[in-house]
């Protein structure tokens, strides 16, 4: 097995675990179940641990040798590799997931963005088909000091962002949206154009909405340092977990 794991993987680097279903001849298809874990540490070339993922608060305790492919989000790109469950256990109160690699690493070709999780204000408004026919740059649309909507943004990565609001887009629609990020420890505006693509009420909040919004307009740059802020958040988290469970 080529020795690449640990060129491209460290710990706290983001991993996806998406369950392989078996048939007699090989794997089958069907709806397979996705968690999203961590790197604890790169144990040699073909063994890794990371963290037990959990699910509405709950933590999956993943059954020795289940199958799963592994995708890990480092920063030059997305690496995609079959793995088995070898062992799982607990140290100093982090559970823990051991992975035998099972193939080669390889980069994974499509364009994959993690979605981190957060609670972060932002203000948006729509943006109409005449505005776009006569705006010839996006500084354009940024610029125009029009009202705009207070939401919620509960999930943010490189290709889109989840936020709730009290209020509707049409699906389909097209609007700016302009946050702050915490970047090397200053506070950054950005502001980034995209499209709605579902609207759904929320099930436990009566009159809040849920908008799925992918980017169709942003600087390269400021999308760079998005990704790298979700990478420095997520980080910091390991960290936190680390500490918290070593002074227990």
């Amino acid at each position: 097995m080529s020795n690449l794991l640990s060129k491209f993987v460290s710990p706290g680097c983001r991993v996806d675990l998406q369950s392989v279903r078996h048939t007699k001849t090989g794997p089958g298809k069907g709806e397979r179940k996705s968690y999203q874990s961590q790197v604890i540490e790169v144990i040699s070339e073909d063994r890794v641990e990371v963290t037990m993922p959990m699910e509405k608060s709950k933590l999956v305790l993943l059954p020795i040798d289940k199958d799963f492919d592994l995708f890990f989000y480092a920063d030059s790109g997305v690496y995609q590799c079959r793995a088995r469950v070898a062992d799982r256990y607990k140290n100093n109160n982090l559970y823990v997931v051991v992975f035998d690699l099972l193939s080669d690493l390889r980069k994974n070709q499509r364009r994959e963005y993690y979605r981190f999780s957060c609670a972060l204000e932002m203000k948006s408004r729509k943006v109409d088909e005449a505005e776009l026919a006569l705006s010839d740059k996006r500084e354009d649309i940024i610029n125009r000091e029009w009202p705009m909507r207070n939401s919620i943004i509960v999930d943010i990565s490189g290709g889109g962002l989840r936020f709730v609001a009290k209020f509707t887009y049409d699906v389909q629609s097209v609007i700016l949206c302009r946050y702050n990020l915490n970047i090397g420890g200053e506070s950054k505006e950005y502001n980034v154009i995209g499209k709605v693509l579902s609207v759904k009420e929320v099930e436990t909040h009566e009159g809040l909405f849920e908008h799925r919004v992918q980017y169709t307009d942003v600087d390269p740059t400021e999308r760079e340092e998005i990704i790298k802020y979700i990478f420095d958040e997520e980080r910091k988290t390991l960290r936190k977990q680390k500490g918290i469970s070593q002074h227990k």
